[in-house]
């Protein structure tokens, strides 16, 4: 049975000697960036941590505002005459009955007759087209208001996106002119016809302007939303870094300070500036978000190596490429090093102290066996 436990015993000295070895896998090493404190500052490195969330499958379009047809005004007069007050010009804002205009009457009379011209609603003076003074036409266009309490924002929807979409359909609306926050509005309906040459039909949203910002002709950018699914795994679009056929992430260490792993990862859909993660992270990993780009630029990152790191983190001696050394080769190490401050050379190669080893081992294995033979060949001679 002592046989049997010997090999039990030396097998296990293997194992945790092979669980040491791979504790700390080589290829993690050379995928890991150590920066020091203003490195960390100079790129302006921030993180978020991994979590499944609400992912949302958006469709990109841009546009542009418009006014509503409806809100729009023009004011004319019914008699011909001569403008003698003008109160509104283009850019200001007129209430309903607001006098804009006072207009002398051709008709006879001692003094001739005045009729106002009032405001029918609230809104901006768009365009002016009458002084004061000018001789005013019944078939003569004054003045034109506009309502723009709320506007239409028209977005260029592909066809081939579009069989997703109905009316109701929330987007995220973004006006670059305006910076900000994006608002959401919903789909009121569709165009009356398709762009033939450019392959898209328009999709007409509504929005609130009650600070009169928006103006006609601005630019927009949608996502609009196709689809919503729960508890996906996902991280914010600028967190991806590489190629198409080869994405990659940098993972925050969760030992070593100021440490970045590049973590290949396999991606899904991309929807709301956030993309899909399938494969390659966990909920609780915390990304790089600002500065992953340029993670990839930096190479050992100007804060020590990987092995100093790991050493000031752990208490202890690592080889280079990060992994626990064995007692062997940190004795050999320390002997290095006492020989190099006696300025006597280096120590023994690493692969005489594996062989030496290996033979001491297999030494004592086969005097444990010898000796449990010869124990029991003398039991049967007694």
């Amino acid at each position: 049975m002592k046989p049997y436990l010997s090999f039990i015993v030396l097998s296990g000295i293997f194992a945790a000697a092979a669980v040491a070895e791979e504790a700390f896998d080589p290829k993690e090493a050379a995928n890991t960036v150590v920066l020091d404190e203003s490195g960390v500052k100079n790129l302006r490195l921030e993180t978020v941590m991994v979590e499944e969330r609400d992912f949302e499958s958006t469709i990109f379009a841009i546009g542009r505002v418009e006014e509503i047809p409806g809100n729009q005004y023009s004011i004319s007069s019914r008699i011909p005459g001569r403008a003698i007050e003008v109160n509104a010009f283009a850019g200001d804002h007129v209430k309903k009955g607001q006098v804009l205009f006072r207009v002398e009457s051709r008709q006879p009379g001692d003094p001739p007759p005045i009729i106002e011209l009032t405001a029918p609603h609230d809104g901006i003076v768009t365009e002016s087209h009458v002084l004061k003074g000018q001789p005013i036409e019944p078939n003569n266009d004054l003045l034109d208001i506009s309502d723009r309490s709320e506007m239409w924002v028209v977005a260029r929807i592909p066809e081939q996106r579009a069989a997703g979409i109905t009316p109701g359909t929330l987007a995220r609306i973004r006006f670059p002119a305006l910076g900000g926050e994006p608002i959401t509005a919903e789909l009121l309906r569709f165009g009356v016809k398709a762009d033939r040459e450019a392959g898209a039909i328009e999709g007409i949203f509504r929005v609130p302007n009650s600070d009169n910002r928006l103006q006609p002709g601005m630019r927009a950018e949608f996502d609009i939303i196709a689809s919503k699914r729960p508890n996906v795994l996902a991280v914010p679009e600028e967190a991806v870094q590489g190629d198409p056929a080869s994405r990659v992430v940098y993972t925050k260490h969760f030992e070593l300070p100021n440490a970045f792993v590049k973590a290949p990862v396999v991606v899904g859909e991309t929807g709301g500036g956030w993309i899909e993660i399938k494969q390659g992270l966990f909920p609780g990993d915390e990304v790089v978000t600002q500065g992953s780009y340029m993670l990839g630029f930096t190479g050992g990152g100007g804060g020590g190596s990987l092995r100093e790191a790991l050493d000031a983190a752990h208490g202890h001696k690592h080889a280079e490429d990060g992994s626990e050394l064995k007692p062997e080769e940190q004795a050999g190490e320390e002997e290095a090093h006492a020989h190099s401050e006696g300025g006597s050379g280096g120590g023994a190669p690493k692969w005489l102290i594996y062989y030496a080893g290996g033979i001491t081992v297999l030494l004592i294995v086969f005097a444990q066996l010898w000796w449990n033979l010869k124990r029991k060949g003398g039991a049967h001679h007694a």
